[in-house]
């Protein structure tokens, strides 16, 4: 199989455009900024009087926001605890804690799913090298004397990947394992303008696009830079995506192209948001109702249009009706147009168009409704109801399981995205602690540890009934302890082993202060 990336290949390849444009367009939509709903309405409405005030009056609600939001709300609301498998104060365990702690990776996983919701995929990527980027100081040393760069050591990182600029390759006869992956991203350097710009052009710098590559294969990193020329739009998919033609094969400024990793499995991770068994590709949250998320915007703007027009109705009546201290004894006095009849004709009235404003209303609940359904969401989640629909506010039940049985569709949801998560979120902690291993072997002072595959409890995000809960288990055990103190600790206020062991040594310092180190059965003994 030959690379994606080469002289003469298309970027973004003519395979992955329409991937990206989703991504692009889901991300739209998140943002509350549809541009295409919009065009939509406005060729419905064209060559009509509407056509100029619909800009104006263009309403677009931003309902996905929420509905993405939630379910990452459901899965870390409740930080999981990492655990390895090994005592509390064991190397593995303070290793894996610390990686934890020092990625922030509780947030990190609430924004990939978001992500993933709205684009159907997201990547992570575990590499070793310092947190901090140091490029500024390092420019700032070239320029002044005395500047000295911090120390930056190195560290396993856990990141997220813009999943628009990732381009796995199959394995041979599979659709789903990758064989390699690619992040090749576009970058435009400033560079001194050539004859032709800057005589015609006038012209003393110009922007040239550079693409950077570095693809992942087992046990090893590949970096290549090419040259790019512009070869067009592509607007096929509903999101306008620049292409190139890639060019010449530049040098990258690195000390060596190909980066040796140590481990034998590729250091991106994909995290999809719902997947078939015969694509690797996933299916976010916005792409099998966009086109209801559009008739919603549509019906809205519609209502909206017809509130603004018969707002100030147009009147008729009797052509000498009007204020009898003005200039002009027939000014009309209503503030809008007036049509004049004769007495004979009729009364004053005004003319009310019937804009069949419920039957909008009622379209516009069904629509919403579906929304819900569609995302396996129900509408009292949110504390309300938007449309008459009714399944109450959510709040009437009070039993653990009463609440449980009413949250099944989402928790259902939340748990098939967990699955995904799960899986990668374990590949990139082990991945982590291999790199980390295998980059400081060696290494004077360092102490070497076992990489261990984790594991993750979860927690649902709902509330708990957890007096019932304890009812439950002192009855199944005959009133026998269930957990011992540092999980308890560590599972009510979702800490760590190292945190949860702070809080027991300052329990029992509480208690020898109290009690005193002597045995109170001294004071009982009987003195013959």
């Amino acid at each position: 199989m030959s690379k994606l990336f080469q002289k003469g290949a298309q970027y973004p390849p003519a395979a992955d455009i329409e991937r990206i444009s989703k991504y692009y367009r889901g991300r739209t939509i998140f943002a509350g900024k549809q541009a295409e709903i919009y065009e939509r309405a406005t060729e419905i409405l064209k060559g009509t009087p509407h056509e100029a005030q619909l800009k104006s009056l263009y309403i677009a609600v931003n309902v996905m926001d929420v509905m993405l939001t939630k379910p990452a709300d459901l899965m870390v609301a409740e930080p999981p605890t990492f655990e390895s498998g090994k005592a509390g104060d064991s190397a593995e365990q303070a290793r894996l804690n610390a990686i934890v702690e020092e990625n922030d990776l509780t947030q990190m996983i609430h924004e990939t799913v978001i992500g993933a919701g709205y684009r159907g995929d997201s990547f992570i990527k575990t590499y070793y090298a310092p947190r901090a980027d140091v490029t500024m100081t390092e420019e700032l040393a070239a320029e002044y004397e005395g500047i000295t760069l911090p120390d930056t050591p190195a560290e396993p990182i856990i990141e997220a990947v813009d999943a628009a600029i990732v381009f796995p390759e199959l394995s041979r006869g599979s659709r789903k394992k990758f064989a390699a992956v690619n992040i090749a991203w576009v970058e435009w350097v400033e560079e001194p303008a050539g004859f032709v710009d800057s005589k015609l052009g006038r012209m003393s710098t110009v922007d040239v696009p550079y693409l950077n590559v570095e693809r992942h294969v087992p046990g090893y990193i590949v970096h290549e830079r090419f040259k790019l020329s512009e070869a067009g739009v592509v607007n096929e998919y509903g999101y306008p995506l620049s292409t190139y033609t890639i060019g010449d094969r530049v040098a990258t400024g690195r000390a060596s192209d190909i980066e040796p990793t140590g481990i034998p499995q590729l250091l991106v991770h994909h995290i999809p948001y719902k997947t078939t068994d015969d694509d690797w590709r996933g299916i976010s949250g916005v792409e099998k109702i966009e086109s209801v998320l559009a008739a919603i915007n549509d019906r809205l703007v519609q209502i909206d249009y017809i509130l603004w027009k018969h707002s100030d109705p147009i009147a008729y009546g009797p052509d000498d009706i009007g204020d009898d201290d003005s200039d002009e004894p027939n000014a009309v006095r209503w503030g809008g147009k007036y049509i004049p009849v004769g007495k004979e004709d009729q009364i004053p009235g005004y003319m009310v168009w019937n804009g069949q404003l419920d039957a909008a209303f009622k379209e516009l609940d069904i629509l919403l409704g579906l929304v819900f359904q569609m995302s396996e969401t129900p509408q009292w989640l949110f504390g309300t109801t938007l449309s008459s629909d009714k399944g109450g506010t959510g709040t009437s039940h009070t039993d653990g399981g009463a609440i449980k049985a009413r949250f099944m569709p989402i928790l259902t949801k939340v748990k098939r995205i967990r699955h995904h998560v799960d899986k990668v979120v374990r590949d990139a902690l082990w991945t982590a602690m291999q790199l980390e291993n295998a980059a400081n072997a060696g290494v004077e002072g360092y102490r070497p540890y076992d990489a261990v595959y984790p594991k993750i409890t979860w927690h649902d995000g709902i509330p708990r009934d957890e007096k019932a809960e304890a009812e439950v288990y002192a009855i199944r055990t005959g009133n026998k302890p269930t957990v011992d103190v540092k999980s308890a600790i560590k599972r009510m206020d979702g800490l760590d082993d190292t945190q949860a062991d702070v809080i027991l040594t300052r329990i029992d310092d509480d208690e020898a202060r109290v009690n005193g180190t002597v045995y109170s059965s001294v004071f009982n003994e009987v003195v013959v």
